[in-house]
């Protein structure tokens, strides 16, 4: 009774073991970063999913397993108790984004509003602009770099640009807005040596008669009208006379 015959593995052909990569072992770092990624990814809030419903319209929900808890997670992440206005902006976010059936296009523009972290529905709104303004904004830095006319390119540039000025209009109407307008008020420390004047405002200088004894006979004078000037205080010191 013979045994039975192992089947041999097929010979790697050289072209295989070229293609081979080693296994890669992340480091410490690597590792961290992940965990963290990995974390926040948990903690925030969930993603959009969009089908087609019977009728072939689109159909927007979270991607939570439990449909109320992640419409819950989505409205504290932008800052609003209001269904609403919760359902509104989400409608508005997909067709700023390119579209409703557009998956990615609306996770991105909702990714933007998130990561704003707005406070209240006004700040929703401005951080729901700010993502349709810089949509558009690529959008048309695409068509600048495909203009092959000059008045397609001007356009392209002038449209650019108007965009980008706006966004940045976005940004300091934001920190304005958290702020609550506060405007910082610099006071600076000036330092008066003895027997020495301090003048705060705008000092005109002009010709000014000398007396016999070194003492201008007219003081310095603020430039505005209604401002009494100041005396000129004398030194106590003994002028030497010429003998």
């Amino acid at each position: 009774m013979t045994g039975r015959k192992s089947k041999k593995a097929p010979a790697k052909k050289p072209e295989d073991a070229a293609e081979e990569k080693p296994e890669h072992k992340p480091t410490a770092r690597e590792i961290k970063t992940i965990n963290k990624v990995l974390a926040g990814r948990r903690e925030g809030a969930p993603r959009l999913e969009v089908s087609k419903s019977e009728n072939g319209a689109a159909k927007i929900k979270s991607e939570h397993r439990d449909e109320l808890t992640g419409m819950a997670l989505l409205m504290e992440a932008v800052g609003t108790s209001d269904v609403d206005f919760f359902a509104g902006l989400i409608s508005q976010l997909s067709k700023a984004g390119g579209g409703e059936s557009d998956e990615v296009k609306l996770n991105f523009m909702l990714a933007v509003v998130k990561g704003i972290r707005p406070k209240d529905q006004i700040e929703a709104m401005l951080a729901a602009q700010m993502a349709a303004v810089h949509s558009a904004t690529m959008r048309f830095s695409r068509h600048l770099a495909d203009a092959d006319q000059l008045d397609l390119r001007d356009s392209a540039e002038r449209t650019l640009n108007k965009l980008m000025r706006t966004f940045t209009s976005q940004m300091e109407a934001l920190k304005r807005y958290r702020t609550g307008g506060e405007q910082t008020v610099t006071v600076q420390h000036v330092n008066v040596s003895e027997g020495g004047q301090a003048i705060v405002g705008n000092v005109t200088q002009g010709h000014r008669d000398v007396g016999p004894n070194g003492v201008p006979s007219e003081p310095l004078a603020l430039s505005h009208d209604k401002t009494l000037p100041m005396n000129v205080l004398e030194s106590k010191k003994a002028v030497p006379t010429e003998r």
